[in-house]
């Protein structure tokens, strides 16, 4: 019985395996992460703590020393110098269209026909009425002239009449002293001839008058004519400028109208530009525009050919942080130059006599202190605080803080600077 006892306990006794202590958690396995990160930034930056960089990726320039031209680099288009807006003269409608945006015109170039039917029937109206007060002068010469025949013949009755009198007035004379005549009778005839005198002299003065009043009358009747020729070259004025044309020797920059288009008076057609007399309108941006005045030198490049011009015009109002600049070019422009051609300009500012300079850095403004990585070896660069001045196109001056001959990283490094104020080039 002992032995079946102990043989039952040892059969109660459970066998356990034994595992290890270690789990392979997710807290663990990102703790084993940072360390092998930690261990890679410790090759990284070494004993001294710099960090390394590859010198292919960064941009090394050497400061200079000399005079520096200020130049203002900006963007825009060639314009015409020279240019008249057309607008209808009337209303109407489009009726035909002769020439297309980018053709070569001249003064005489027709460029679209217009049609006005009202415009038609005005002319007409006006002719008609003009043949009409012409008529109405005829008319008034030929009464004017019955007038004066009328008083003619009632001068020349009177005259006749009187020179009777003044006959019989001479014979009685002689009779009445004869005794022959009595002197009653001899009073009578010196009074009708008399009165005959006077109304010749009162005949002679009407029609004096009356020739005034009718050379007045005539002249009020061509003032009538002369009015009348006004209406009427108005109208067929009128009419003619429905033959749309270009007004000068240019380019048709832009039409503004489409085939059956009604327009008003005084609706825009086509806009006309010279071709040869151009000008460039430059944008730069608003903090360098206050360095630009007039008569500075300019530069415009068409991408073919450089021109050089001169600055004639600021632009008081700033558009989207930008100014604009006009050109004024030569008379004589390559081929390259034609209207709305974009370009890009440079300006040349000012000049800076004897002044240390470097290829402006990334981020680098005028007026501005910066801090970059100046190499103090071929493989090790150290943080150096820069006063910078005026910038010049793709330099900029140094006004403190490097010396000639020293070289500077001008690469964008501002990340590695909040970590690391030296850095290894390997």
């Amino acid at each position: 019985m002992p032995k079946i006892t102990e043989l039952k306990n040892k059969m109660d006794v459970v066998k356990t395996k034994k595992t290890s202590s270690f789990k392979p958690t997710k807290g663990n396995l990102l703790l084993g992460l940072i360390v092998v990160i930690g261990i890679l930034i410790y090759f990284a930056v070494g004993k001294n703590g710099a960090m390394s960089v590859a010198r292919e990726n960064l941009l090394i320039e050497t400061v200079q020393q000399g005079d520096l031209e200020v130049i203002i680099e900006g963007y825009g288009t060639l314009t015409s110098a020279k240019q008249q807006l057309i607008t209808s003269f009337s209303p109407a409608t489009v009726k035909e269209i002769v020439l297309k945006p980018g053709a070569h015109v001249s003064a005489n170039s027709v460029i679209v026909r217009l049609e006005n039917p009202e415009l038609v029937l005005q002319v007409e109206n006006a002719e008609q009425e003009l043949i009409q007060v012409q008529a109405n002068l005829r008319q008034l010469k030929l009464n004017n002239q019955r007038e004066i025949l009328n008083e003619s013949a009632n001068l020349a009755e009177i005259t006749a009449r009187f020179d009777a009198a003044a006959l019989k007035r001479t014979a009685e004379e002689k009779l009445v002293k004869q005794g022959i005549v009595s002197q009653l009778t001899f009073q009578q005839s010196e009074l009708d001839e008399r009165q005959l005198k006077q109304r010749i002299a009162i005949l002679k003065e009407r029609i004096d008058q009356l020739e005034l009043v009718h050379e007045e009358s005539v002249n009020i009747q061509l003032e009538r004519i002369k009015q009348q020729h006004g209406r009427l070259n108005i109208a067929q004025s009128r009419l003619e400028k429905l033959m749309v044309t270009a007004g000068f020797d240019g380019v048709l920059q832009r039409l503004s109208v489409e085939l059956g288009q009604s327009l008003a008076a005084g609706q825009e057609v086509a806009l006309i530009g010279s071709v040869t007399d151009l000008i460039a309108l430059i944008r730069v941006p608003q903090s360098q525009a206050q360095l630009i005045t007039i008569g500075k030198t300019a530069i415009i490049d068409t991408r073919r050919d450089k021109i050089q011009g001169v600055v004639s015009r600021i632009d008081p109002v700033v558009d989207n942080n930008t100014v604009e600049i006009e050109i004024k070019l030569p008379a004589s422009l390559p081929a390259s130059a034609r209207p709305q051609l974009s370009v890009d300009g440079v300006i040349v500012a000012d000049t800076l006599l004897n002044v240390k300079y470097i290829k402006r850095p990334a981020g680098a403004k005028s007026n501005t202190s910066s801090s970059l990585y100046r190499l103090d070896t071929q493989a090790n660069a150290t943080t150096q605080d820069l006063r910078f001045g005026v910038q010049a196109g793709q330099f900029i001056q140094i006004l403190t803080g490097a010396s000639v001959g020293e070289k500077f990283i001008i690469s964008d490094l501002s990340n590695l600077q909040a970590s690391s104020q030296t850095i290894s080039i390997d």
